[in-house]
């Protein structure tokens, strides 16, 4: 099902969306306008990443200059069960003739959430309850690295006024984005507020991240930054490599994810540790399993199974 909605969405947009969502109602309470705002996040983009400090709040910092890149980015939906929808990320780039496919952030939807995986502390993330008061008419979002590790979640709304329809969170720790965290910086994570806005050409997702960490043992706001990227539909590129990398990977990955639920469970939340290069250090090795599993140099099976090993040692407490 996953592939045949993103490719209608890729070919009619919103509108359709909308369409396919109201002739098909929530398997859940989930509103018909915001799973369609969520599902309107599908398809093929190319992608524009716009990242602004904007003020410094301690003497000694100067902003760094506008950080600005892009890409093109399929987006499939990999679950839908009504409350909840599951949007995988797949990154395509073309270098000296060749196409590669790095699998990218996913976005995992919950309406009424009786609780979100949220970011506390370096290499910490830990289950929080959430009240019912805050979770009427509500979604988390949880967002995952590329190895399917955590990295953030939080709790909002989607807004459908004025024209436009907006989903806004609540102020969620991250840790820091691998453009920040291979300066070595002197903050270490972002306190931030997300939001995700559908537009007529596709999507933005905007950010409000103070930049915050110690000194003298308090915690101190270094830098505020606005980020703004734009997905706008678009498919003249390579999408089929998309679309072949996760038809040979998906059943890995399914593997790869309910090995972190099961972490996750166990502890109540998950350690595991945090490097500049690849968020968390089981990125290598499990990034590394699924190219050879679409390069044909490796068995799902197996691979998975190396999988898991991996994290499990990187969550052992």
């Amino acid at each position: 099902m996953s592939l045949q909605i993103t490719r209608r969405a890729s070919l009619f947009g919103v509108a359709a969306l909308g369409a396919l969502a109201a002739a098909r109602p929530a398997l859940a309470s989930a509103p018909t306008t915001d799973r369609a705002a969520i599902l309107a996040m599908a398809g093929d983009f190319r992608v524009r990443f716009d990242f602004r400090e904007t003020a410094a709040f301690t003497p000694d910092y100067t902003p760094l200059e506008p950080k600005l890149s892009g890409g093109h980015e399929s987006v499939r939906v990999v679950e839908d069960r009504g409350d909840f929808i599951m949007l995988q990320h797949l990154l395509v780039a073309e270098h000296e003739g060749r196409t590669f496919v790095i699998k990218h952030w996913r976005q995992d939807w919950t309406y009424e959430p009786r609780s979100v995986l949220v970011y506390t502390r370096a290499n910490r993330w830990d289950v929080r309850e959430v009240s019912a008061a805050e979770r009427a008419g509500a979604w988390s979002q949880t967002v995952w690295q590329t190895d399917d590790s955590p990295r953030y979640g939080g709790v909002g709304r989607w807004a459908h006024e004025n024209g436009a329809t907006v989903w806004t969170s609540g102020r969620t720790l991250r840790p820091l984005a691998r453009r920040d965290a291979i300066r070595h910086p002197p903050y270490n994570r972002y306190d931030a507020i997300n939001r995700h806005a559908i537009t007529p050409f596709g999507w933005i997702h905007e950010q409000d991240n103070s930049k915050i960490g110690e000194r003298d043992g308090a915690t101190m706001t270094f830098v505020h930054e606005d980020g703004i990227n734009t997905y706008t539909r678009f498919a003249d590129y390579p999408v089929a490599a998309a679309d072949s990398y996760w038809a040979d990977t998906q059943t890995y990955w399914a593997g790869v994810r309910a090995a972190w639920d099961d972490a996750i469970a166990r502890d109540n939340g998950v350690s595991v540790e945090e490097e500049p290069e690849n968020g968390a250090v089981t990125g290598p090795t499990l990034m590394g399993l699924a190219a050879r599993i679409h390069d044909g140099e490796a068995e799902t099976a197996a691979a998975l199974a190396e999988a898991r090993a991996c994290i499990a040692q990187a969550t052992r407490v």
